[in-house]
Parts: C-alpha cells; structure tokens; sequence
C-alpha cells in the first residue's frame, strides 16, 4: 500500500484536524509508504502574500512532525520542490473533460454565491489528481467530504489509461473515521470558516480562556444531563483515559455539577494530551534549519519517484 496525503498550509491546525485526520493518516505511515505534502501551490488560490505562504508551510511541517509524522518512515515534502507535478498537471487537463470540473463542488459553490471563480479554483482537481498520481500512490486518506476528489482523479487517470494504455495506477479513498464529530466553541463543527476552533498548540492561558468560553445549555446544576452529544463531553471524550470518560459520563449522568467544573477538566485533559507534542514543537522552531533539510530530503525521494512516473507518461503520449 502506497499512502498520499497532503495539507495546505493557509493556517493553524486545530483540534478538528488532529482528530478528524491528521492523528489518522499519521497511522498510516507505518503500513509500508507514505508520501506526505505541503500543498503550498493548492494554497495559492487564499494565501497570496509571499512572506506569510513560505511561513505556514515551515510552520505546517514542524506541526506534523511534532504530531508524530516520522520521516524515516514518511517522505515529508513541499509540493511546489517536485516540479514535475506542474508538468503532469498539464498533460492531464489537455485530456480532462471541461464537464467534469464544472461539477467539483468548490467550484459549483463559489458560483452558486455569486462568487468569481479563478483558474486555480476551476483546475484545483487536477492539480490534486496530478498529486496522487505522480507517486503511484494506490491509497488516499479522505474524509467524506473530500471523496468527489478521488473519484475526479479516478476519472481523469482511467481516461488517461483508455487512450494511451495501462499508464497509471489507479487510487481508490481510505474514507477516514470521523464519527466522533469534533464541536468548536459554539457547538457547530469546529471550522476555520466559523471562528470557533481551539489550536493544537496555542498558548495554554489564552486557550483556557476559550474553553472557559464554550457555549452551554442553561439547564441548573442540580438537573441530570445526557452526555452523549454535549459539546463539553463530546470533546472532553476525545482526550481523556477510558476511565476518566466513564467517571465524567456518570457525573452528567447525576447532575449537581457546574460546566466551569468540566470546562477546567478538559482544559487539563487536553494540555496532557498535547504536552509531548508541544515540547517536540517548540524543539523544531528551535532549529528550522534541521526541518528545512527534513523537507529537502524528502523532496530528493519524492522527486526521484515523480521522474520515474513523468517518464513514463511522457513516453506514453509521445511528448519524450
């Protein structure tokens, strides 16, 4: 099994991508290969200052590697050092069915709102084709909502294959495990786009402040409460030790507490949880110059795979 996944770097993660993705993926890594990357030319299409883009893809690596992503065992790389990508881009759109893209949802949204639209935005599921297939990649962690994208590369490669013969693997979805559904502060999913997340690794006082913050029911303190569905629960759950989870579900369950009291539990289950990840992170702040040369000797493997694939498309179309 070969595992892709890659992230764009347009902010800091939160607790909904730990546990929603990045926590999982990270897993794979261990099955047999995993090429990881920043999507820094995915990004071009929000992020558009020079200075900021370069630093949230430092700041994206540094966060998977203190999260665990280990690059003895994962090629970890920035998308725009494998320019090969930007070449098989373009040999797969010369073939790509303009029908097709108009009905990729990031797409159909922003028109649908009234919205312009860039090239970018138009040609985005190519580009993330062009990703997948570059490294003969059989394996994509998504979630649900990313699955029109895999099944647009699957297109898109298996046309390819029709004209020019059996060029590509082709990738199937690992639909991620996202059941335990992560609530932001204000009880909706936790989203960038709402305002409403709690970062990985923010400062620790600040971050108390939001919990603190949490949106509540104004149910009395003495009233018994069903735990399951609770935000407060719902996240207190994602950190804390079967034992603790069975002892925070039987207090919902009699009542008589204060939500300040779980609030001051969950911020305390959730500095725990982080505290090593947070100490490798603030290690490799120390010394960007050692996850500059992780990624450098990530782009050499990648690269590396990505000319043996562009060769054998270039022979296949007859442009080499």
């Amino acid at each position: 099994m070969r595992v892709l996944s890659g992230i764009q770097p347009t902010g800091r993660p939160h607790w909904g991508n730990y546990f929603g993705a990045i926590r999982q993926y990270i897993a794979l890594q261990d099955a047999d290969q995993a090429f990881y990357f920043i999507a820094n030319l995915h990004a071009l299409t929000t992020v558009r200052d020079r200075d900021q883009l370069r630093q949230l893809s430092l700041d994206t690596a540094m966060d998977l590697l203190a999260l665990g992503l280990n690059p003895d065992q994962a090629t970890l790389f920035v998308q725009s050092d494998i320019p090969q990508v930007s070449e098989l881009c373009w040999l797969l759109m010369t073939g790509t069915p303009l029908g097709l893209l108009e009905r990729c949802h990031a797409y159909k949204d922003k028109k649908a709102k009234g919205l312009s639209a860039d090239t970018g935005l138009f040609t985005y599921p190519v580009l993330q084709a062009a990703d997948i297939l570059l490294y003969d990649s059989d394996t994509v962690p998504v979630g649900e909502d990313q699955l029109q994208h895999i099944e647009v590369c699957r297109d898109i490669a298996g046309s390819f294959n029709h004209v020019y013969g059996d060029v590509f693997v082709i990738p199937k979805a690992k639909v991620l495990d996202q059941a335990a559904r992560v609530p932001g502060t204000d009880g909706e999913k936790m989203s960038k786009s709402y305002g409403n997340t709690l970062e990985l690794f923010a400062e620790t006082k600040p971050q108390r402040k939001q919990i603190m913050r949490i949106v509540t029911d104004s149910r009395a303190m003495e009233d018994p409460k069903e735990p399951v569905g609770d935000v407060l629960f719902d996240l207190y759950a994602l950190f804390a030790t079967d034992t603790e989870r069975a002892e925070m579900a039987d207090l919902y369950n009699r009542g008589g507490f204060g939500y300040g009291e779980v609030k001051k539990a969950l911020a305390e289950v959730a500095e725990r949880y982080f505290a090593e990840p947070r100490a490798r992170r603030a290690e490799l702040a120390a010394q960007p110059k050692k996850v500059r040369e992780i990624l450098g000797d990530g782009a050499a493997r990648a690269r590396k795979k990505a000319s043996e694939v562009l060769a054998r498309v270039q022979e296949a179309c007859g442009v080499k």
